[in-house]
């Protein structure tokens, strides 16, 4: 990968989405800088600006991104607003869903088209802020040839997933070529370990060889949880398997409107869905401004007044004449008081408070005890979460004394830890002496493995197949660690063989193909020349998790010839 001049982490979130990018040439000491300003925001300054996009009535021609593209205050001048084509929470179909999510958050495009928009959109923001950059510095930069993208993925998402992402990049023009080296992904918790490590653990004098410490990732759609050990001043090593969970903070979001639906009926809210969304997604920025971002479950007298009228006036036009007589004695307003506000935290509360106990007791299962936990992401400057943490695990009865801590700036975490891991990555693999890598080079050195993965095989006694496992889940897999399998063709005359790698949240021991929840990874070809010899072509077969990405390899045990070989992801069209 040569001639990396500059190193964009990009956290593109579920409910906000922002960078950070560094220049390696610029200084001795890398210096990393984090985008403030977004396109029409004004003064406004933030670490990021709100994953939603507008588009215009056809549905293919974007008008504005961010938070430009938010709603204003409706017009109460006229009888009915222009109907907006707002789109938002188009990640989260990324994922994998439950179908009563899916429903929840039916989308009126592809997901897929809405992701590569968005991605295009910021993607001319971030060439824009690059190429100002250099050119007051007056460095020369070509974006596909000097500038490598690290793009950050929740810890749950599967090979799957991140080829789509891959595929959706290259269709924003991030990159220019599918396989292009040029892009890296970590996950958010990785991203945000890597940040910590020198943010967090220093200042609490805690960064020493040895210390555990949890990452909580609290975003807008997932919840990502990891818990690390610190091996040395720039590695990494994972101590349980990841967590992740859908109970971020859109969730609250969520529960509010559930709330209104039990007020106004599921018809009117339907409706307003449908054709106007941009006031229903104005009536939950008020929400979040007045009652989400500002509740703290100390107050017990905390509650917020609504007015329908101002925040939604075509509400009314779709109400049932029993509704409207209710509500017109109630002059339109809706009344949030300490109870029903408490009631839609706490479920997704308690999510993360149930991800969190099991970590700490894996952790304790395998004789470690966790010195601090993290709080990252968005969702994690809500007062209230932090309090039921704190509550919750400050005592802890094994992890008695853990420092529970969020960082400065926590929401620019994730996207500051993916250009460190990014200068990390480019530094390895260009030609630079100790001194040049002394305190920039930091890996994640191994982590475990949240899958059994392995092949399809013919099993020869009853010509049926069967699942192999390779590596079995828990494992604790060092980055690159390769995992073989000795394999042959299964017919004489066979000229080439196609593997099928699978793999499955189970052990070893209760994986089985007929298993619904078995998933094919992707398939792997080798060419198996020589015919003339039969099944007598052993092979070795092997697996080798890298940073993010799976890799697949074969090689003839006879000649030691390496073959070549391409590994296929199955994509959802």
């Amino acid at each position: 990968m040569p001639d990396i001049r500059v190193i964009v982490g990009l956290d593109f979130g579920t409910t906000y989405s922002g960078y950070t990018y560094c220049h390696r040439e610029a200084t001795e000491d890398i210096m990393y800088t984090t985008n403030v300003t977004w396109p029409n925001a004004g003064d406004n300054i933030s670490y990021k600006t709100n994953t939603v996009l507008r588009y215009d009535d056809s549905l293919r021609n974007v008008e504005s991104w961010g938070q430009s593209a938010l709603s204003k205050p409706p017009d109460r001048r006229v009888a009915v607003n222009k109907r907006e084509k707002v789109l938002e929470l188009f990640k989260l179909h990324l994922g994998n869903l439950s179908d009563e999510l899916k429903e929840k958050y039916k989308l009126t495009i592809n997901y897929k088209v809405a992701i590569t928009d968005y991605l295009r959109e910021i993607g001319k923001h971030i060439k824009d802020t690059i190429k100002d950059v250099s050119d007051e510095a007056r460095w020369e930069i070509d974006f596909m040839e000097n500038v490598l993208l690290v793009l950050t993925v929740p810890a749950e998402y599967t090979q799957k997933e991140k080829a789509t992402m891959r595929k959706c990049a290259l269709d924003a023009g991030l990159i220019d070529d599918l396989d292009s080296k040029k892009l890296e992904f970590t996950t958010e918790p990785e991203a945000a370990a890597i940040y910590c490590k020198d943010n967090v653990l220093k200042e609490h004098d805690l960064a020493t060889s040895g210390t555990i410490f949890m990452i909580v990732d609290c975003g807008g759609g997932t919840v990502d949880l990891t818990t690390r050990k610190l091996l040395n001043e720039n590695q990494l090593g994972e101590i349980t398997e990841r967590a992740g969970d859908y109970c971020g903070s859109s969730f609250i979001d969520g529960a509010f409107l559930d709330h209104l639906r039990t007020i106004l009926d599921n018809h009117p809210m339907d409706l307003l869905k449908e054709n106007y969304y941009g006031q229903m997604q104005y009536m939950v920025q008020n929400f979040c401004q007045n009652v989400k971002f500002e509740f703290t479950g100390e107050d017990l007298n905390f509650s917020y007044e609504m007015d329908l009228n101002e925040v939604s006036p075509v509400i009314s036009q779709y109400v049932s004449d029993e509704v409207r007589k209710r509500m017109e004695e109630a002059e339109w307003l809706i009344k949030l008081d300490y109870e029903t506000i408490k009631s839609m935290f706490d479920p997704v509360v308690e999510r993360i408070l149930r991800m969190i106990r099991v970590q700490l007791e894996n952790c304790k299962e395998k004789g470690s005890k966790c010195s601090a936990m993290l709080l990252v992401g968005g969702f994690s400057q809500s007062e209230y979460l932090q309090k039921r943490i704190r509550d919750e695990f400050s005592d802890h009865e094994y992890h008695r004394g853990i420092n529970i801590s969020v960082p400065i700036n926590p929401v620019a975490a994730v996207s500051r830890g993916a250009a460190i891991y990014g200068a990390s990555f480019a530094n390895s693999v260009n030609d630079m002496d100790d001194d040049e890598m002394d305190g920039l080079m930091f890996v994640i050195d191994s982590r475990v493995l949240r899958h059994t993965y392995g092949i399809k095989v013919l099993n020869p006694e009853d010509s049926t197949f069967r699942f192999h496992a390779m590596a079995n889940k828990g494992t604790m897999a060092n980055i690159n660690e390769e995992f073989t399998a000795n394999v042959r063709p299964s017919f004489p005359f066979q000229k080439q063989g196609v593997f099928e790698i699978y793999f499955i949240d189970k052990y070893e021991h209760e994986a089985n193909l007929g298993d619904p929840r078995m998933k094919l990874l992707g398939r792997l070809k080798i060419d198996w020349p020589d015919k003339h010899l039969g099944i007598n072509r052993p092979t070795t077969f092997k697996l080798a998790f890298g940073k993010m990405e799976i890799t697949a390899r074969a090689s003839n045990d006879l000649n030691g010839q390496n073959y070549h070989t391409s590994f296929e992801t199955d994509i959802e069209d």
